[in-house]
């Protein structure tokens, strides 16, 4: 299979369509806390006008093709001349570089996955979505839609692009017995020492709270995005427990995929993607499972930007990039479940899908989607969870 390793090359763009804003709302309790925290008012697009000649966008490497990787794999330009929309792909590599980059106000949406969808919704950077005007979102999967990640109150905040669980990995030369639990990567006296792999990002805190939810139910953990200071000093011990484990931390899968081969890894936290492209080179055969306790994993959403200047580009961008040729051609390419549910019919692979378990619902309640935690706990349950900059410090202190 092939997958993306190189942005897309396109041409720059620049034009309107209104959205009005003004500040969120906040209502206190009469003990000071935040009792309810809204978004920016804005309103959605009632219609798509004319597209203005051109699209600035903010990507993960592989979302934007152009040809210029392979190719046999251009889905740019032939939106380009369907639309008249030149587009622009900037390729960040983390979503923290995503979240710097839609606040410079230079991009009209970007694919954001849900460790940055909230902090762009919350400070007013993206516009509410108008659904009726995507085309496509009509049979996009229903367990993408409406939730916590992408939607405020009912209201959409983008289209469900692609999404993947974050699995137990291991290489079935060394780890003999196929693991059922994320106890083989956190427990303290794991074999594995100094051969855990763990995903780098602040967000990797979900993963420790998910299986404290499951191990420690004492804790009261419900939700592994919405953790009082109590429950993420836990999920905190527990990943400073198995720092002393962990031989990498992996934010780039290439790098992933070569801790395996090389041996330095023999189990941890990967992606799908990953594990087919090690057991494609043969130098190690690996298996992934979602484990007995579930598993975390991320749902990519294009969303417009407030202020963009090419609104009715990026709408039409939205509905080109879920329709089922493209969406089958991206989810291939990049190595992710495509949301949208015709894609299925349209892979080169006519296994792929269940591969990926792209149209299961069973094997997707597994997964707990990555999701911006926020103060105003993001499963209703209170006004005293710690948010995303709290975990941010927690983590960088964690890791030394």
């Amino acid at each position: 299979m092939k997958i993306r390793l190189k942005s897309a090359a396109a041409l720059l763009g620049v034009a309107t369509l209104a959205l009005s804003a003004c500040s969120s709302s906040t209502t206190t309790t009469s003990s000071g806390g935040t009792k309810d925290i809204k978004p920016p008012t804005m309103s959605a697009a009632t219609k798509v006008g004319t597209g203005e000649g051109k699209l600035n966008l903010v990507v993960w490497a592989g979302y934007a093709e152009d040809g210029s990787s392979d190719t046999s794999v251009d889905w740019v330009h032939p939106f380009e001349q369907q639309t008249g929309c030149q587009v622009n792909a900037k390729v960040a590599g983390t979503s923290d570089e995503m979240v710097q980059l839609m606040r410079t106000g230079d991009y009209d949406g970007v694919s954001a996955s849900g460790d940055a969808t909230l902090r762009l919704i919350y400070a007013g950077n993206v516009a509410p979505v108008n659904t009726d005007l995507v085309d496509n979102y009509k049979t996009i999967s229903g367990f993408l839609k409406n939730q916590p990640w992408n939607s405020v109150d009912g209201q959409m905040y983008g289209v469900p692009h692609g999404w993947g669980a974050n699995v137990l990995t291991w290489n079935k030369a060394e780890v003999k017995t196929a693991p059922t639990s994320w106890s083989s990567v956190f427990d303290a006296t794991t074999p594995y020492h100094g051969k855990i792999t763990a995903y780098d990002s602040p967000i990797y805190i979900a993963d420790a709270a998910l299986y404290l939810a499951k191990t420690k139910p004492e804790l009261g953990i419900k939700d592994p995005y919405s953790l009082t200071e109590k429950q993420l000093d836990a999920a905190i011990a527990l990943l400073k427990q198995q720092n002393a484990n962990v031989g990498e931390y992996w934010s780039d899968y290439t790098k992933a995929v070569q801790s395996f081969e090389s041996g330095s890894t023999v189990i941890g936290t990967s992606w799908q993607v990953i594990a087919n492209l090690i057991n494609a080179d043969k130098k190690v055969q690996v298996g992934t499972t979602v484990p007995a306790e579930g598993a975390t994993g991320w749902s990519d959403t294009w969303m417009l930007a407030a202020k963009a200047a090419h609104p009715n580009c990026m709408y039409e961008w939205m509905n080109w990039i879920t329709s089922p040729k493209v969406n089958a051609e991206v989810a291939e390419w990049f190595g992710e479940a495509p949301a949208q549910t015709l894609a299925c019919d349209q892979t080169s692979d006519k296994s792929f899908c269940d591969t990926y378990h792209a149209t299961d619902d069973a094997y997707a309640k597994q997964i707990h989607y990555w999701t911006t935690p926020q103060k105003q706990c993001v499963d209703g349950s209170g006004s005293d969870c710690t948010d995303y900059a709290e975990w941010v410090t927690k983590w960088q202190q964690m890791k030394g």
